[in-house]
């Protein structure tokens, strides 16, 4: 009996030690799991998603889990930041984030140069930018610097000509010769390909081209030269510049992997800044 008894007790023992280093082998695996540090970016589909997803493993190595926020708009990402709902932003030129910011008054700011995205000229009814009839119809951004920057490129293809010292926030009201009478429809940018069928031709941004299928070094008539001014850039809140994690995820945007990614995706329609 007193055999029965020791050997009853020596397995309750083992059965509590066993229990015991399971038990702290799930607070440190629940540990682990909650000091994993999660940042939300917010982006446009194509390309700064897909160039996001190319930076998550190397993120994950640094125990960094990396949450991408969709976006289709270029407004609701940026007050989305401010608001505190994204830790960062990945899908605007430096132009647009310092007019953007301007006029909400935001203080936001770029810690990180990633690409540029050649604006092009596109057309479903001529094959050559000198087929343009008289009275034709072009559609570019409504936006500020979008707008004023599809002026500066029909400006570069010849189509028309703007005031001197019009800069980067031209206006149709700048225009001061238009030969062939062109007239200018401004529309929201995501619009644009979803209307090319209805205008002669229009200026699109590079990122909404490819979402719609387009091809922006064989498809555009003319395209913004790679020297372009508009870097696309990595956007915090003015304060968090240093924190350790979104200078982390700066890096990996400047990384080898992220400028082969490019390079071998997009053929020349991004280009890497770094």
């Amino acid at each position: 009996m007193k055999k029965i008894l020791t050997v009853v007790l020596l397995f309750s023992l083992i059965t509590l030690f066993i229990s015991g280093c399971g038990a702290k082998q799930t607070s440190q695996s629940q540990t682990q799991d909650t000091s994993k540090i999660t940042i939300k970016v917010g982006a446009t589909p194509v390309p700064h998603a897909q160039i996001l997803n190319v930076v998550k493993p190397i993120l994950a190595k640094e125990g960094i889990n990396l949450e991408i926020v969709e976006f289709t708009d270029y407004v609701q990402p940026n007050l989305k930041l401010a608001e505190k709902e994204l830790d960062a932003n990945y899908f605007q030129h430096i132009p647009y984030l310092e007019d953007f910011s301007k006029e909400h008054n935001l203080n936001l700011t770029y810690i990180a140069k990633v690409h540029i995205e050649p604006m092009g000229i596109y057309s479903q009814k001529i094959k050559n930018l000198s087929e343009l009839k008289e009275g034709a119809t072009i559609a570019i951004p409504n936006d500020a610097t979008n707008g004023g920057r599809a002026l500066l490129l029909l400006q570069s293809a010849g189509i028309i000509k703007l005031k001197p010292d019009a800069g980067i926030k031209a206006t149709v009201n700048d225009i001061v010769e238009n030969p062939k009478k062109i007239k200018i429809s401004e529309l929201e940018a995501a619009t644009l390909p979803r209307v090319l069928s209805d205008v002669d031709a229009a200026v699109i941004n590079t990122n909404y081209a490819l979402e719609a299928g387009l091809v922006p070094t064989k498809d555009a008539l003319f395209i913004e030269s790679a020297n372009s001014p508009y870097v696309n850039v990595l956007v915090v809140r003015k304060g968090d510049e240093s924190r350790p994690e979104l200078k982390k995820l700066a890096e990996a945007l400047n990384s080898p992997e992220v400028k082969k990614f490019i390079e071998d995706n997009y053929k020349g329609a991004v280009v890497p800044a770094f």
